[in-house]
């Protein structure tokens, strides 16, 4: 284990300014809404923000209030966050980011779980939140093989270095199957909590009202919201040029999905800060991981919905704006649902955007496991 600490070099920093003030700009768009993509207008002035006014030593030291270290894994640095409750009966509680997050998405949510405003151990957690292989400050895989299964295996290796013998797991996007494949495999972890549960429609059932809706949206998404992953899980090296050459093209990558996946009400900063959105924008670009992020699609996407029954307790948070809202009934053939929760208001950057309730029912479902 060694201690980190985020430190972007000053070139980086410069380097990303005179991009910036570089950019070739397209045409605009020939509709009035977000349905060609991210709009022009909005997309020159979050450059423009980004280049002029956004601080990012000041965002890295609210990033670095964290303790950080990275471990080696089968050949690979793992970025981490590990923060310790000051309360030693604290329940260990790893939490998986996706795409197109980081541990940034965590960063409302880590110090209520840590350090619970009851003031009671029973509520609190110690908090691991690992940066996805390819991601943030982890190292980038020079080989293939970091699929979501290794990195499941990997995880749990990490919880055994931290000298841990039980933990709960959480995660959603990426993070959801990660944390689905750590249920399966048991080990140390007593139980799981997702807010994106990964589950198919139950074979020969009849369709309930919520069955025929989720099949509608996923039909939707299909169609209109599925590009990226197309792009990500056949040719992400091709892709990465562009997001790695252009911070502007790295921030529209991203931003756009902010868009579409948050119950936002038709704008990101009904939900995100400027400066939030072009913090989780930064992890990509100062660590050039526009290729290497898109990889863990090639890896797995194919196998994002697998076979196997997670009978570990599980806990949802089911979120109304998710990009594919399961329905209880496919998600209790897939796991041993013993919590679920329908939340009232939130997207698919449930932490991110909804810390409270986010907090409250994490808290309530490994509850049930101390």
């Amino acid at each position: 284990m060694r201690p980190y600490r985020i430190d972007v070099p000053a070139a980086v920093l410069d380097d990303l300014q005179e991009r910036l003030a570089r950019t070739r700009w397209p045409e605009p768009e020939t509709v009035a809404d977000w349905s060609q993509g991210i709009p022009l207008d909005y997309t020159r002035r979050l450059a423009e923000y980004w280049a002029n006014d956004y601080d990012w030593r000041a965002r890295e030291a609210a990033l670095n209030r964290f303790d950080q270290y990275l471990t080696e894994i089968d050949g690979l640095d793992i970025h981490f966050i590990h923060q310790r409750s000051p309360h030693d009966d604290a329940l260990p509680l790893l939490i998986t980011h996706g795409w197109p997050g980081s541990v940034v998405e965590f960063h409302k949510v880590i110090e209520p779980l840590v350090d619970p405003p009851s003031g009671r151990g029973e509520d609190a957690f110690h908090v691991i939140c690992p940066s996805l292989p390819g991601y943030g400050f982890s190292g980038k895989p020079t080989r293939t093989g970091w699929g979501v299964d290794k990195i499941a295996q990997a995880w749990e290796t990490l919880i055994g270095r931290l000298g841990y013998d039980r933990y709960g797991a959480q995660g959603g996007d990426w993070g959801a199957a990660v944390t689905t494949q750590i249920g399966r495999n048991g080990g140390r972890c007593a139980g799981i909590h997702l807010n994106m549960p990964i589950a198919k429609p139950v074979k020969d059932a009849e369709f309930s009202d919520d069955d025929q809706q989720a099949l509608a949206a996923y039909s939707e998404h299909r169609k209109w919201g599925t590009g990226y992953s197309k792009q990500q899980s056949t040719r992400p090296q091709t892709l990465g040029y562009g997001l790695v050459d252009s911070p502007v093209a790295q921030l529209a990558w991203v931003v756009e999905k902010f868009w579409a996946w948050s119950d936002c009400d038709g704008h990101p900063e009904n939900v995100f800060t400027k400066d939030e959105l072009l913090d989780n924008v930064m992890l990509y670009w100062v660590t050039g991981s526009g290729a290497s992020s898109a990889k863990l699609y090639w890896e797995s996407f194919n196998q994002f919905v697998s076979d196997g029954h997670v009978d570990l307790p599980t806990g949802v948070a089911s979120f109304p704006k998710e990009i594919l809202r399961t329905p209880r009934s496919w998600c209790e053939a897939a796991y041993n649902i013993t919590h679920w929760t329908t939340m009232p208001r939130g997207g698919h950057f449930g932490a991110f955007e909804q810390p409270e309730l986010y907090v409250d029912d994490v808290r309530a479902f490994f509850t049930t496991l101390r």
